[in-house]
């Protein structure tokens, strides 16, 4: 995406998200403390947002990232990391090293030509060993597995980015298979989740989503993969349920804000605004998930850091040689939640998303926040136990997954 069409798309409020919103007037994200200007790493940073991926029309999806903004619309980049590194998410989610042996695929649409150079710089930057094609760790591939790669988008490059310096971040060790979709079709990303698996990935995240539809049902089988752990980010359009997060195969992963205090743990979690939540309109209930207020599928299951205003460092030079970048959306959630499948290495013995089910030791309970309007019950705001926006909570340990 140019940066003139993230202009035209606009920068929202990200308290009042609405699907497929286009507003063009500049705003704040509301806070007792808004400013443009933000500063240091893991403050609580209010400033300017956008969505970095277009609306998607019926049978697509779009990326579920943020990226914070000035206010004409540019990415706030520069040579200088922002937001949560690597060591914050370690401390704040009690992450030790694992992943030896484990590939997590990273599902995205279109190409990011830089990819694998824009990964090298992340790495470096904050002492992590370098992965490449040429020392077998990383390797990319198109939804066939082979080497003719899809046309270059600005917007999903950036997503891209997003998703493998996450990976990285939560498991230097795992390899990393990046699988581009010919585009942003349903039918495309789910052929090329199909690929993720056949070529062998033990976690497969996927960033992205689009409004439920009826046929959903049977085209869920594309995430119907046993023994591999697959993640899907719950939405950024606040409460209401996006597929493939509806899926009763995957992890549904939804979003929090993460702010640095001085309590015993460092950090606190609240629901996040714009984490998507609710009962699936088509997709039946998993004989793991046992809430009464929804007949059907919860979403979401577990969750980690999105919010935006308390976001990460990203590189990424193909959207225009912003260079580093604060990521927010639960675009975030969804890697950062692979990568602690892989830490675990427990996949090929996961049953889809219920393993947090049995494991509700393992998590920070985040009892906070709102994510919209359902009549006050848990499906949209932080409660005691399991809730829509944050489900059985955030990572403490990997021994959740």
């Amino acid at each position: 995406m140019s940066l003139h069409s993230r202009t035209l798309l606009g920068i929202v409020a990200l308290g009042a998200l609405a699907a497929c919103s286009t507003e063009t007037t500049p705003t704040a994200v509301p806070g007792p403390t808004a400013s443009l200007s933000a500063s240091g790493t893991g403050q609580a940073m209010k400033a300017l947002h956008a969505r970095v991926c277009p609306g998607a029309n019926a049978g697509a999806a779009r990326c579920h990232a943020w990226v914070e903004v000035t206010p004409d619309g540019r990415p706030t980049g520069g040579g200088t990391p922002r937001g949560y590194t690597p060591a914050d998410l370690a401390a704040a989610y009690k992450l030790t090293s694992g992943g030896a042996g484990q590939t997590v695929a990273i599902v995205d649409a279109y190409d990011d030509p830089n990819a694998e150079k824009d990964l090298g710089v992340y790495r470096a930057q904050f002492g992590l060993a370098a992965c490449t094609t040429a020392n077998g760790c990383f390797r990319k591939v198109n939804q066939t597995g082979g080497t003719s790669y899809p046309r270059g988008n600005g917007s999903w490059a950036e997503e891209i980015s997003l998703d493998l310096d996450m990976v990285s971040a939560i498991c230097p060790s795992c390899h990393i298979l990046l699988v581009e979709a010919s585009s942003a079709s349903f039918a495309n990303l789910s052929a090329a989740v199909d690929e993720a698996a056949k070529l062998g990935a033990t976690e497969i995240s996927n960033s992205y989503g689009g409004s439920e539809y009826s046929t959903e049902t049977a085209d869920q089988s594309h995430y119907n993969h046993p023994g591999i752990a697959i993640t899907v980010s719950s939405g950024d359009n606040g409460y209401g349920v996006e597929f493939p997060a509806a899926s009763q195969y995957v992890t549904a992963v939804g979003g929090t804000t993460l702010t640095r205090n001085t309590s015993t743990r460092g950090f606190t979690e609240t629901a996040w605004s714009g984490a998507g939540s609710g009962c699936s309109a088509y997709i039946s209930k998993p004989s793991w998930q046992s809430d009464a207020g929804c007949a059907r599928r919860t979403v979401a299951d577990v969750s980690a850091i999105a919010d935006p205003n308390t976001g990460v460092a990203v590189y990424d030079t193909y959207s225009g040689g912003a260079g580093w970048m604060v990521f927010g959306g639960t675009s975030v959630a969804s890697p950062i939640v692979a990568g602690v499948y892989a830490l675990s290495g427990n996949a090929s013995s996961v049953n889809y998303g219920s393993y947090s089910y049995s494991h509700l030791s393992s998590f920070f309970d985040v009892t906070s926040g709102s994510n919209g309007s359902c009549g006050g019950t848990y499906l949209c705001t932080g409660s005691v136990g399991f809730d829509g926006p944050t489900g059985n909570g955030t990572p403490n340990g990997p021994s959740g997954f």
